[in-house]
């Protein structure tokens, strides 16, 4: 008699995707272990920014070292994601999955033994293109195994997973960094990655699309979506540096544009395609993979500027920044099965545009903060931001993957994570973009209007970019009451830039929630075969 997980995973397979016959498929045994990897990953991307100021400190690294700490994971992952995805389809999504894990547990070891900030560089750049083996994988391999109609409750555990390891990141990082040090934010992920690995390797069925092993493979179409998202997502993150009108960025980003259409139109010319255009014939899959990347626009922007503004604004440190953060976390939690649980019933014409319309709420609110705000207007936006995003992860994700034939699973999945982490790069540097340009115009006058002389006001807009990280530019020699007139200038000039973020950011919610409203309107199940 087979089993659930062998009935589910044969009952709406295609003829050219085949299981391993020898390991029988549990679908909730599924689940638990690719958790375990999808855990590991979240948690280090939002940790490193906890442990970035130890990292500078002890191996002398300058500013643009630690941006590249950051930045060289962003890349390595942007760029591999959709590849990651196609090489499970073809090869085994166990198979990828499993090398993912060990790949990026080992190279995060590598990391806090690696004593210089070239060598931190560079395996966090491994770091990242094991994590889009890994991730991409998760999905396929739920889409393999569970049934259409409980695939949205898989998605909903699937995005709980994913939003709670993202938000503990800022706790855990603080812990570790406060109380050993900062390699241990790395170390931390060998435990997790042995017992992902001896879990997953028990557990997991292989999961492939036998037709595509037979296919050429598309090389041109790896190294036109490799470049063209790399000079994209650079052209992203530096623009806050550059500034977003340089020859510099204008040219990175349009060379990666460029290069991506041309990825594009070689896709619909090639016969065994790397991402098959046909898949964005689906409204619902096209619609959700842009909202994917204005979720993650939303979230990772916000909380770059919320862990700003409770540590350097309020004074808070790391663990308490992080405490206080924790409605996000819980409501995030909440609304993830939740929202799967509606996707089922009524489709991602619902839920998606709930889901933004509570971020965009949340958005709104925060423009009735200021540089003293009570908690009590702190933690409402946290709660409706957390619904928003939670209730979207599973809509948009049931929406992409859920609307992709079993077997582009794996490519499906790589596109869902592609959005998410280019939508992610783009919130944190335009955000980050937006508050530094809106302290360049104000700093001078909040500063003179909180007490501060004229000409001194005028000499300190030179620490414009501190003060964008909401640290006030006050020295010990100033007399206590310009050191009380600078913080004051400087937190009201960077809450101006933060009004100004959340007012884009809250508009951009309300687009969302109007485009999935209009353009989604096939149900969950419509498309899946």
């Amino acid at each position: 008699m087979p089993s659930a997980g062998t009935l589910a995973e044969t009952s709406h397979r295609p003829p050219g995707s085949t299981p391993d016959r020898e390991r029988r498929s549990n679908p909730w045994l599924t689940l638990i272990a690719v958790a375990f990897g999808l855990f590991m990953v979240g948690l280090d991307g939002s940790v490193v920014a906890i442990a970035n100021p130890e990292i500078g400190r002890d191996l002398h690294a300058s500013t643009s070292d630690l941006q590249w700490v950051t930045n060289s994971y962003l890349l390595a992952l942007a760029a591999a994601l959709i590849l990651g995805g196609k090489l499970g389809d073809r090869f085994g999504r166990r198979t990828l999955y499993l090398v993912g894990v060990a790949g990026f547990t080992l190279a995060s070891v590598a990391i806090g033994l690696a004593g210089s900030i070239e060598g931190v560089i560079a395996f966090r750049a491994l770091q990242g293109f094991f994590g889009a083996l890994l991730m991409p994988n998760t999905l396929g391999l739920l889409r393999a195994v569970f049934p259409p109609k409980k695939f949205g409750m898989a998605v909903g555990i699937w995005a709980m997973v994913s939003s709670v390891s993202t938000a503990l990141g800022p706790i855990v990082g603080g812990l570790l960094v406060q109380h050993v040090d900062w390699e241990s934010v790395f170390y931390i992920n060998a435990p997790i990655g042995v017992i992902a690995l001896a879990f997953s390797a028990a557990v997991l069925p292989q999961s492939r699309n036998k037709a595509a092993a037979q296919e050429k493979f598309d090389v041109l179409g790896v190294v036109l979506l490799a470049a063209g998202t790399l000079l994209l997502v650079f052209g992203v993150v530096k623009g806050e540096t550059w500034g977003w009108t340089s020859g510099g960025t204008l040219g990175a980003i349009g060379a990666g544009l460029l290069l991506l259409v041309l990825f594009g139109c070689w896709q619909t010319r090639v016969s065994s395609p790397l991402l098959p255009m046909r898949l964005f014939r689906n409204p619902a899959l096209t619609i959700g993979t842009v909202i994917t990347a204005l979720n993650f626009f939303v979230l990772l922007g916000v909380i770059f500027f919320v862990m700003i503004y409770l540590q350097n604004v309020r004074g808070f440190t790391p663990v308490e920044a992080g405490v206080r953060t924790l409605p996000l976390s819980l409501a995030s939690v909440a609304a993830s099965p939740l929202g799967a649980a509606l996707t089922d019933k009524f489709g991602p014409r619902l839920t998606m545009p709930l889901g933004m319309a509570l971020q965009g709420i949340a958005c709104f609110t925060m423009l009735s903060w200021d540089a003293h705000s009570s908690y009590a207007l702190l933690w409402p936006p946290f709660v409706a931001l957390g619904l928003g995003v939670g209730m979207v992860m599973a809509s948009s994700s049931d929406a992409i993957v859920g609307n992709a034939p079993v077997e582009d699973a794996g490519v499906a999945g790589g596109l869902q994570a592609t959005a998410l982490q280019i939508g992610g790069a783009l919130g944190t540097s335009v955000l980050v973009s937006l508050i530094s340009s809106r302290v360049g115009v104000t700093l001078t006058g909040e500063l003179t209007t909180a007490g501060a002389p004229a000409p001194v006001a005028a000499g300190l807009l030179e620490a414009k970019d501190a003060v964008a990280m909401g640290i006030a530019p006050v020295s010990d020699p100033m007399p206590a009451a310009l050191r009380a007139a600078v913080t004051e200038g400087s937190h009201h000039a960077f809450m101006n830039g933060v009004h100004t973020s959340v007012l884009v950011a809250g508009t951009l919610c309300a687009l969302g929630a109007i485009l999935a409203a209009a353009g989604v309107k096939r149900s969950p199940d419509a498309a899946r075969h």
